[in-house]
């Protein structure tokens, strides 16, 4: 079965029922749990963003307390799925802000994290690429956020 254009969908979708559409939603999100995730931030977190990225930052100071740092190997894996997650979340947003104010946060919980990741290049690019991807989305901001946003970037440059 080959998938239709989101074009298809949108224009076949106007043609349901308020009840159909509330049925296939419910369908959707037994599938995935990305499904299900997508559907609870547009009904109950989009309207308010900062709890949104709040709940977040709190997912992340737990995922980083459960990483086994017996080994950089292991922390490099723990680290990837963390920015897995992150990246998970800003697509369900959209919000340039909150991608910005996510990755800075992995990136100063990253600097500040034991044992240093200095030791591991790897760690390091990971870290840097992080860094330029939130100089780049920065740049598209508002003059105002995007001074704010520098000066936090400045800071958290090895």
């Amino acid at each position: 079965m080959k998938a239709v254009s989101v074009t298809t969908i949108k224009k076949e979708l106007q043609y349901f029922s308020q009840q159909d559409l509330i049925a296939l939603c419910l369908r959707l999100s037994t599938f995935k749990k990305e499904n299900k995730e997508l559907l609870t931030y547009l009904l109950f977190e989009s309207d308010d963003e900062p709890s949104y990225i709040a709940s977040i930052k709190e997912h992340i100071d737990n995922q980083f307390e459960l990483i086994n740092t017996k080994s950089y190997f292991y922390i490099r894996k723990s680290v990837r799925k963390i920015l897995r997650e992150i990246k998970k979340y800003v697509r369900y947003s959209k919000h340039k802000e909150t991608e910005v104010e996510l990755l800075l946060y992995f990136c100063e919980k990253l600097k500040d994290f034991n044992p240093s990741i200095t030791k591991s290049q790897q760690l390091v690019n990971s870290y840097n690429r992080q860094i330029i991807l939130a100089k780049k989305i920065v740049s598209s901001l508002h003059e105002d956020l995007q001074y704010d946003y520098n000066l936090v970037i400045q800071e958290l440059e090895l």
